[in-house]
């Protein structure tokens, strides 16, 4: 856990807290995205997690990725940011939370899957159009968006630079 959030978390228990999450799309060369199956409430998401005080957003995304995957990512394009009562959740334990999730696509990554055993069950790649359904509720909202620019195409010129 985030030393920042477990800090706060000894101050306020369960209350709600605002936080600065960082996910990452990866995509393969058929377009599949990499998801993960969270321990803490199984269901599927991107790889992500909470920006450490004075991380940028970027070098936390990069490094949530290598930490739950380890796969090291590079030319981050920013997909989107995702925030309101959508991103509202409350976690197994009762932390109660408020996201702020900058998420970010990348085609470009080196390494072999290999999974974080104390946060994921499971990291593979799916079809954009063939995702599971359990997802990780904060998560929903930028799912559907990717599937949504998947499908309209707007997703690929992300990368015609």
């Amino acid at each position: 856990m985030n030393n920042y959030i477990k800090n706060m978390r000894s101050l306020i228990g369960n209350k709600p807290l605002l936080v600065c999450g960082a996910s990452t799309i990866v995509l393969d060369g058929d377009n599949r995205v990499l998801m993960q199956l969270r321990k803490d409430n199984n269901c599927w998401g991107f790889p992500g997690g909470v920006v450490e005080l004075g991380e940028k957003v970027a070098d936390a995304a990069i490094r949530e990725v290598f930490e739950e995957t380890g796969l090291i990512v590079s030319d981050l394009k920013l997909f989107g940011v995702f925030s309101g009562e959508d991103l509202h959740y409350i976690y197994p334990n009762g932390d109660e939370v408020y996201i702020v999730d900058i998420v970010f696509v990348s085609k470009n990554y080196r390494g072999c899957i290999k999974i974080d055993e104390s946060e994921c069950k499971d990291v593979r790649f799916f079809d954009i159009d063939n995702v599971p359904e359990n997802i990780s509720p904060p998560l929903k909202q930028s799912v559907n968006e990717l599937i949504r620019k998947h499908r309209d195409k707007s997703l690929y010129k992300l990368f015609d630079d």
